[in-house]
């Protein structure tokens, strides 16, 4: 492994401002995310983002990277952590894979370099993932890679025209240890 940002399959790297058209295909890759309608996004909007986001500054360990296919070098998707408790050592996480590039190993690798990076380097103890109910690939993921389902918050997110339940998972560093451990391999 050239470094701790890069797996076999993807490369953890900074948001750079031409990523802005990979980013807005990813928004709409698959229509409205589990059923929510958001508003249409100009593509100003998104060169915005994307050079806001090429030079923000590492927040409280909140920070978006893009992930990069280590065989073809193209942008498949983005992770990053945007909740902490520093005081409490507890993260939550988000990743999201282009519908092209899902259930091949991508989204497992990235998030494994992700938490390898937040348990061993920035001293958490506890990463969280909110999950809706009825993302049955996202809660298998997630359960792959060793996380607990700790709590359903129900009816608790509100689009397309109704609530739904939001699964709440938990892993603790030393169960990443044992499964993924804390070292590169």
């Amino acid at each position: 492994m050239a470094s701790s940002w890069t797996g076999h399959l993807v490369r953890l790297r900074a948001v750079e401002p031409d990523d802005w058209t990979a980013f807005a295909r990813l928004a709409e890759d698959d229509g409205p995310q589990g059923g929510r309608l958001d508003l249409p996004r100009s593509a100003e909007s998104y060169r915005a983002w994307a050079k806001e986001q090429a030079v923000a500054e590492c927040d409280d360990d909140r920070f978006r990277l893009a992930v990069e296919a280590t065989a073809t070098g193209e942008l498949v998707g983005t992770v990053g952590s945007h909740r902490t408790g520093p005081r409490s050592g507890w993260f939550e996480f988000d990743i999201t894979i282009s519908a092209a590039h899902r259930r091949q190993g991508y989204a497992t690798e990235a998030v494994v370099l992700l938490l390898r990076f937040m348990f061993a380097e920035r001293r958490y103890h506890k990463c969280l993932a909110a999950v809706l109910a009825h993302n049955e690939a996202s809660l298998a993921l997630f359960r792959g890679l060793g996380f607990t389902e700790e709590g359903r918050l129900r009816e608790h997110v509100f689009f397309a025209g109704r609530h739904h339940d939001l699964v709440m998972m938990g892993m603790l560093v030393n169960e990443f240890d044992r499964r993924h451990t804390m070292s590169e391999p």
